[in-house]
């Protein structure tokens, strides 16, 4: 059995304003920053035997405060990124439908093998995206058998997650909500993916961030 920590990144400007990022490299806010500091001291105290980042900037950064308390070094992995949105990339939300009406509706019919608009990157279907992330964690269990490990990455990397652990289809719509800096746990045992705690945030309350900030200004 290997324990599995999903952490999705801190919060980002282009997270903040609702701008879609997908393999566009964003990195963290002050307001991120700070939530990844706040994320890594909850964790302080849990032994962790490795960790693996997406090497996108925001994931690595929220890594990184994390491997600093660890006394560990970051492994990193581009087959973690988020999934890639082609041409929705760097696009508000609200702008999608008006610049893409047809592939934003064929997106929200919640087809696994809808194609995106071409973009500075090729974007990936459903399909494909959960193939990967599901194979690169599958890959990451097996290698640390009996060990714990955590996986910081992307909202999207956190619902392939879900779905497999709970056997939900590609096309069925999200029903959980994907915080900034949240731990999810899951465990792999028997061939396959356990969830056992969504969207950890307590780490994030006002408390605790404000004991964040007084150790910043201390140091």
């Amino acid at each position: 059995m290997t324990e599995i920590l999903l952490i999705r990144h801190g919060e980002t400007a282009w997270n903040a304003i609702k701008r879609l990022q997908g393999h566009l490299d964003i990195s963290l806010n002050a307001q991120g920053t700070q939530q990844a500091k706040a994320l890594a001291w909850s964790l302080q105290n849990e032994k962790l035997d490795a960790i693996i980042s997406s090497d996108l900037q925001r994931a690595v950064q929220t890594a990184g405060e994390i491997a600093r308390l660890q006394g560990i070094s970051t492994r990193i992995d581009a087959g973690l990124r988020e999934r890639c949105y082609g041409g929705f990339e760097g696009q508000l939300y609200s702008e999608i439908p008006h610049v893409f009406p047809e592939a934003y509706a064929a997106w929200k019919s919640h087809d696994p093998d809808a194609e995106f608009p071409p973009g500075e990157n090729k974007g990936e279907t459903t399909r494909q995206f959960h193939q990967r992330i599901v194979a690169h964690i599958e890959h990451y269990a097996k290698q640390f058998e009996g060990k714990k490990i955590a996986l910081v990455a992307h909202g999207g990397v956190l619902e392939c997650a879900y779905r497999a652990a709970k056997g939900l289809p590609l096309s069925a719509p999200r029903e959980v909500t994907i915080y900034n800096a949240s731990i999810n746990r899951f465990e792999y045992k028997d061939h396959a993916l356990q969830l056992i705690q969504w969207g950890d945030i307590a780490h994030l309350d006002t408390d605790a961030m404000d004991e964040i900030n007084q150790n910043d200004k201390a140091s």
